[in-house]
C-alpha cells in the first residue's frame, strides 16, 4: 500500500488553479532552466495531451513563462509572466502538438537558448499534486523529479567516469540518496545523475570536469 500524504491530497502552495495544470508545469520550467547558463534569450515549448489543448485557460502558458524565468510555484509574479518576459527581452512562443497521444497526458518539450548561443532540450511530465518528472535531456531518456539536490554530469560513456564522479562527492561528504547513468548507446554520450539529501557544493563542478571525459556539469539544488 503506498502512503499518501496530506500534501499529496491539498497540493503545494502555487499561483493557479491547478496542480497539474500551473504548479507542475511551473517545476518543470524551473528545473529547465536551471540546466543551461543564463540569461535566456528564446524558449519554445511544445505541449502534448491536456496540456496543449487547455494550456490558456489553465493557466499553464504562464506557469511555464514564469518558471522558465526562476519563479517558484508560489511566486505572485507569475501572474504577470507575459509582461516581465518582454521587459526581459526573453522570446517565448507555445506551440501544442495533438497529434502524438503515446505521451503522458501533462507533457512539455521546452527548447532553451541563451545569449551565449547554448541550446538545451528538456521533456517534461507533470504527474499531479505538484509532483514532476524530467524524462529527456537533450532526446536522451532520463528520469528525475527535482525533490532532491541533483548533478547532472554529461559524458563520454567511458571506464572510470563514473568512478570519478563518486569520489569527487565523497570527498565532500556529500551522502548520496539515488545514482543513475542513462545513455544513447555504449560507449556514446551518457548522463549520470546523482541526487543528494542534502545542498550540494557548488565548487564540485571545477573538480568533476577534471576528466578529460566529462562535456558539461548542471548542479541543480533542490
Amino acid at each position: 500500500m503506498s502512503f499518501i500524504s496530506v500534501f499529496d491530497v491539498l497540493g503545494p502552495n502555487m499561483i493557479g488553479p491547478s496542480s497539474s495544470h500551473t504548479a507542475g508545469a511551473s517545476v518543470i520550467a524551473y528545473l529547465a532552466q536551471k540546466m543551461i547558463a543564463p540569461p535566456l534569450q528564446k524558449v519554445e515549448f511544445t505541449l502534448y495531451g491536456s496540456f496543449a489543448r487547455t494550456y490558456h485557460g489553465h493557466g499553464t502558458d504562464r506557469a511555464l513563462l514564469g518558471g522558465i524565468m526562476g519563479f517558484s510555484t508560489d511566486d505572485t509574479r507569475i501572474r504577470d509572466s507575459f509582461q516581465i518576459a518582454e521587459m526581459r527581452h526573453l522570446e517565448y512562443s507555445f506551440v501544442p502538438n495533438e497529434t502524438e497521444t503515446e505521451l503522458h497526458p501533462n507533457t512539455v518539450d521546452i527548447r532553451m537558448e541563451n545569449t551565449a548561443g547554448q541550446v538545451m532540450r528538456v521533456r517534461g511530465e507533470s504527474l499531479g499534486g505538484g509532483k514532476v518528472r524530467i524524462v529527456r535531456i537533450n532526446g536522451v531518456k532520463v528520469d528525475f523529479t527535482g525533490e532532491y539536490s541533483a548533478v547532472i554530469v554529461v559524458h563520454q560513456d567511458k571506464p572510470g567516469v563514473v568512478a570519478h564522479i563518486t569520489k569527487a562527492l565523497s570527498d565532500r561528504n556529500v551522502n548520496i540518496a539515488f545514482m543513475r547513468l542513462f545513455r544513447e548507446a555504449k560507449g556514446h554520450t551518457a548522463y549520470t545523475i546523482v541526487e543528494s539529501d542534502d545542498r550540494l557544493p557548488e565548487e564540485v563542478n571545477e573538480t568533476l570536469r577534471e576528466n578529460p571525459n566529462i562535456h558539461d556539469v548542471m548542479i541543480v539544488q533542490s
